[in-house]
């Protein structure tokens, strides 16, 4: 190998005939060059985002099989708190993914000094056939599993970001067919209910809910707005919101004091124009950068807090 979701979901098309998805590519390119446009202060520092979505849009082979579970295979999971993705992997080839994961790599290379050796140790190992797709997958509290840090060397959050970067082409068609089963009673975690994925966005929609986005897989669901994704508290008094400047109105940080994470968050009755969680999240680092340095972390990395 070289070392080179509503909201939140990407572009996936069905055929008409029998519902099953289409080979389409996740193509986020135009909802990304509108968000350059609004924030071009931002274009250089966003480059690498816009290539990684340009390898996603160009991404060919095969996705695997998507998931045909019925509503009562899945529901009888998430009734457990189990996401699919633990009792049901897909079978993605390694050389499917080398493309993808290579141009991270690089990205992750040039972004973090130093990384380079360990990176080339986790490419080495992969081109052995020691570790595969299966590893970058999420477990429970956490992104990728632990071996990669023993293989590499890697802090886990320069590991995650390379799941990020490079399944998500295969997981959201995975599971298309399942994401018409769930609804908002059947799921209370804040992990996502198919991938196990921690949140990576917050939208407010027209009815006033809040819904969470994955941006491992495009899931999304509902969650409570009170209540914090990743400890879980409920007390008014750990919950507080940090709002931006007055340009970016309807977009906020809502953070924990408890476990100090936080999620960005964007109200669609404000921002109706607004694109994808993934594309929101990715091009506003200036609200990484507030939240940051108010004390507080976030569980879904971003490339350039790798610097």
């Amino acid at each position: 190998m070289p070392t080179r979701e509503g909201p939140g979901a990407g572009p996936l098309a069905s055929r008409p005939d029998d519902g099953e998805p289409a080979r389409v590519a996740i193509d986020l390119r135009e909802e990304w060059g509108d968000l350059l446009a609004r924030r071009a202060e931002f274009g250089v520092a966003l480059g690498a985002y816009g290539e990684i979505v340009e390898q996603w849009a160009q991404w060919s082979p095969e996705p695997p099989a998507p998931l045909a579970w019925g509503s009562a295979e899945c529901r009888a999971r998430w009734e457990r708190g189990v996401p699919l993705l633990a009792e049901a992997s897909p079978a993605i080839r390694a050389g499917d993914l080398e493309e993808l994961l290579g141009g991270v790599m690089e990205h992750v290379a040039a972004a973090r000094e130093g990384a380079a050796p360990g990176l080339q140790r986790l490419a080495a190992a992969w081109d052995r056939g020691e570790i595969g797709p299966a590893a970058l997958f999420p477990a429970p509290g956490r992104v990728g599993a632990p071996g990669l840090e023993a293989v590499s060397g890697l802090p886990a959050d320069l590991l995650s970001f390379l799941a990020y970067g490079s399944l998500r082409p295969a997981l959201e068609p995975y599971f298309a067919l399942c994401r018409r089963h769930l609804d908002e009673h059947v799921w209370a975690l804040g992990v996502c209910p198919f991938c196990g994925g921690p949140a990576g966005f917050s939208d407010v929609l027209e009815d006033g809910k809040r819904r969470l986005a994955c941006h491992l897989c495009g899931g999304g669901w509902t969650f409570g707005r009170l209540r914090c994704p990743h400890c879980g508290t409920e007390e008014s008094t750990d919950l507080v919101r940090l709002g931006p400047e007055e340009r970016d109105q309807g977009y906020t940080i809502v953070a924990c004091r408890r476990c100090k994470a936080y999620l960005k968050e964007l109200d669609r009755r404000v921002r109706w124009n607004a694109r994808s969680a993934l594309v929101e999240d990715w091009g506003s680092p200036h609200f990484d950068v507030a939240a940051r340095r108010a004390g507080y972390w976030r569980a879904c990395p971003t490339l350039l807090l790798l610097v």
